[in-house]
C-alpha cells in the first residue's frame, strides 16, 4: 500500500477535489466544472513543482485539515487563511514542507471565500472523461471530502518554486463584472436594461459552484413567455423569473430555459469565485452579440 496520500481530518464545510475541468461534454449534459479560482489553483501548482493540469484542494469559507502518510510540499493560495503544521504558524502562499504523520490545518478564510491546497504529485482520484474534478451539479468525480476520507496523491513532477511568497490578487471590495450582451437581451424593456447598467447588486449568500446569485432591483422583461431550453455557457448572466441576474460558474447547467441577457467575460470570474455575500457587484457593458 502506498504512503503517497492524504487523511483527511476536518473536512470543512465544503472542500472538493479540482483541476481545469472537463471541457467539451455540454452535448452530453455535463458542465466543465474544475477551480472556481482557476489562477489560484494554477499558481499552487506552480509552488510546489505541479503540471497547471494536477489536481487541488478547493476550501470553502471554513478550510480543511489534512495528515499526510509521508513528507510532502504543499502550498495554500487562493482566499487568504491562518495555515499550520501541528499547531505551528507556516507561511500561505509559499511551498512549506510538511512532515509524514503531521496535521496540516487550513483555517478559515480571512476574506474572500476559496482556499487552494496543492501537494507536490497532486491529488491522484480516478479521473471521470477526463478530469478528477467534483462536479456537485452531475455528481461526477470524487463526492465532496468527509472526515476520515484517504485521498492518494501522485509522484512529484519537479522541485517547488523557489519564492519566499507568491503574489495574488486579494477578494474584491467590489466585483466590476465586463459583459458582452445578449443573446437574449431583447426579451429585456430598455428600464430592466438600463438597471442592469446602472445599478449596484450584492452578492446573495444562496451564491455556490453553480452561480453567484445576486441581490438588488429586478430587471424588467418586455416578453412574458418562456423560452425553450437552449445552451448555457460558462459566464452566462441567467435571469429568472424573479429577475435577479445569475451568474453562471464553473458547475452550470448546460441548458436552460431563462434568458441569457448577457455572458460575463472568463478574465473576471476568478474575482466571481471569490467575491463574499454582500459585496457590491456591477456590469459594465464592453461588447454585444
Amino acid at each position: 500500500m502506498t504512503d503517497r496520500a492524504l487523511s483527511v481530518v476536518r473536512a470543512g464545510a465544503l472542500t472538493t477535489v479540482q483541476d481545469r475541468g472537463r471541457p467539451g461534454h455540454a452535448h452530453l449534459g455535463v458542465p466543465r466544472s474544475g477551480a472556481l479560482d482557476a489562477p489560484a489553483a494554477a499558481l499552487v501548482n506552480r509552488l510546489v513543482g505541479n503540471p497547471p493540469e494536477a489536481a487541488v484542494l478547493e476550501t470553502t469559507l471554513g478550510g480543511c485539515a489534512v495528515r499526510p502518510r509521508s513528507t510532502v510540499v504543499v502550498a495554500v493560495g487562493g482566499a487568504p487563511c491562518p495555515v499550520s503544521v501541528d499547531g505551528r504558524p507556516a507561511p500561505w502562499g509559499a511551498p512549506v514542507r510538511v512532515p509524514g504523520g503531521a496535521l496540516l490545518d487550513i483555517g478559515p478564510a480571512r476574506w474572500g471565500v476559496r482556499s487552494y491546497l496543492g501537494v507536490a504529485g497532486g491529488v491522484a482520484v480516478e479521473p471521470v472523461l477526463g478530469s478528477r474534478s467534483t462536479d456537485l451539479l452531475s455528481g461526477l468525480g470524487p463526492p465532496p471530502l468527509t472526515d476520515g476520507a484517504v485521498l492518494p496523491l501522485g509522484r512529484p513532477a519537479g522541485p517547488p518554486a523557489r519564492v519566499d511568497a507568491a503574489a495574488q490578487p486579494g477578494p474584491p471590495a467590489e466585483l466590476v463584472l465586463r459583459v458582452t450582451l445578449g443573446p437574449r437581451d431583447d426579451w429585456f424593456t430598455a428600464d430592466g436594461m438600463r438597471t442592469l447598467v446602472t445599478r449596484a447588486y450584492r452578492v446573495s449568500a444562496a451564491s455556490n459552484r453553480i452561480g453567484l446569485r445576486t441581490e438588488g432591483p429586478a430587471l424588467t422583461r418586455a416578453l412574458r413567455g418562456e423560452l425553450p431550453s437552449e445552451g448555457m455557457v460558462l459566464g452566462a448572466v441567467q435571469v429568472p423569473p424573479d429577475g435577479r441576474p445569475v451568474v453562471f460558474l464553473a458547475d452550470h447547467p448546460t441548458t436552460g430555459g431563462y434568458p441569457v441577457i448577457a455572458v460575463v467575460r472568463a478574465a473576471d470570474l476568478a474575482a466571481a469565485a471569490q467575491a463574499t455575500p454582500g459585496t457590491p457587484v456591477r456590469f459594465r457593458v464592453v461588447g454585444r452579440r
